[in-house]
């Protein structure tokens, strides 16, 4: 059974906690107890109804403001498939969580009130969404019973989000009217909508094709660490575990190890109880070489014909995470895949400005890059980079930036181009 991963955004009050526990709930993914609690609450707080937010509002600052601010994690499973959702904040404050949440997304899932239609938050983003490069988005156009069921207003934010949608880089979009509320065409279909033909969300979600996203051509292994047991029955082994990043591994393939260029061939491929003939991402495996060949935490293993340049000149994009502005000739720690180093900010070109997409480069040469912002920056890395463009290999291209000092993350990358 395979997995999917999905992010929920939009505006504030949308009703994106809602919807998600509309699809817990409905699901039959809650335990009674949990549904309890969530009702004595609601009973508490006066509501008529049965308030599904409260699944995923955990912290208490967002019960009592009805908000949702940290990223919130669930796991439900139907059937077809697994699902593992994101539930990520609306305040402009909180793109940072965002940005966190969808980084690894298969699916994006934009929520807009019918009543407000489109809003600055919605196009944010949507922005944001194709900036990570998440392949499929879904717009759900939620309380519908709130303007009557009306295929007009559905007609209109459905032509105003395509149109708006040609501009970014959103492969595949779907537009679904829900009422998350009452559970219209979220898991089951709703009689107010006679006039709407496409699939409900649950069988979108269910259905929507994610297999050929992954990059299964360019094969990247990082390694992340060097497996040597102590037993006696194992004291021959040699072992190199990561996660799959591209391509399919197979038993006999010549490969190279980088940055060393040494060459060796695929003994055997290993997961925690048996040995398999093939890896592909994102499975977790043990690699085994057929020559000692020197390789440790932070090397990758590629094909020989099909391997990243080592690169420490990058272009990127970047979204800053924390209260001290980046600024040029600022130095930090970079983590890419599972290697590390330090960075020297050579230059910000300019700030993004993810509503209108407009390039502001005065802002940035004089204030540089603020919490939450992004902005395309040029980086010097002390060690040699095995990665790939963003658009490429959502992985290997990827990288996060860390103060020194405190240990903190500080920044969210995504390459454009390495040399």
């Amino acid at each position: 059974m395979d997995l999917l991963r999905f992010a929920t955004a939009g505006s504030v009050d949308d009703g994106k906690s809602t919807l998600i526990g509309r699809l817990l709930y409905d699901s039959k993914s809650i335990f009674e107890d949990q549904l309890e609690a969530v009702e004595a609450t609601s009973v508490s707080k006066g509501h008529e109804y049965t308030d599904l937010s409260l699944l995923t509002d955990g912290l208490r600052s967002e019960r009592e403001q009805g908000i949702t601010i940290d990223v919130a994690y669930r796991y439900f499973a139907t059937p077809n498939r697994k699902f593992i959702i994101a539930d990520t904040p609306g305040h402009v404050q909180y793109t940072r969580n965002m940005v966190t949440g969808a980084s690894t997304a298969d699916l994006g899932l934009v929520l807009v009130d019918a009543r407000q239609g489109l809003t600055e938050q919605s196009r944010r983003h949507a922005v944001l969404l194709s900036l990570l490069r998440v392949p499929h988005l879904v717009l759900c156009v939620n309380k519908m019973d709130l303007v009557d069921w009306s295929e007009e207003i559905y007609e209109r934010i459905h032509k105003e989000f395509t149109q708006f949608a040609t501009k970014l880089s959103i492969p595949d979009l779907e537009v679904i009217p829900i009422s998350a509320l009452n559970g219209d065409n979220v898991v089951d279909r709703g009689e107010n909508s006679p006039w709407y033909h496409g699939p409900t969300l649950m069988h979108h979600l269910e259905h929507v094709h994610v297999a050929s996203d992954r990059d299964l051509v360019d094969t990247r292994f990082p390694v992340q660490y060097v497996v040597r047991p102590k037993s006696d029955e194992y004291h021959d082994y040699r072992g190199y575990a990561g996660q799959v990043a591209g391509g399919v591994l197979k038993k006999g393939d010549e490969v190279v190890v980088l940055p060393s260029g040494m060459t060796s061939t695929i003994e055997g491929i290993d997961l925690f109880d048996r040995e398999v003939e093939e890896a592909f991402p994102p499975m977790s495996v043990t690699v085994r070489l057929a020559d000692d060949v020197d390789v440790s935490r932070g090397d990758m293993i590629a094909r020989v014909k099909n391997a990243p340049s080592p690169s420490q000149d990058i272009d990127a994009m970047i979204c800053w995470m924390t209260n001290a502005p980046l600024r040029p000739r600022a130095k930090l720690a970079i983590k890419h895949t599972t290697r590390m180093g330090r960075a020297l900010v050579k230059d910000i070109q300019y700030r993004l400005d993810v509503n209108t997409l407009h390039r502001d480069v005065e802002g940035a040469a004089t204030n540089g890059l603020g919490l939450n912002e992004i902005g395309r920056v040029q980086l010097r890395t002390t060690v040699p980079l095995l990665c790939d463009a963003y658009s490429k290999n959502r992985t290997t291209g990827s990288f996060i930036l860390i103060d020194e000092a405190t240990g903190v993350t500080v920044g969210a990358g995504m390459i454009n181009s390495a040399s």
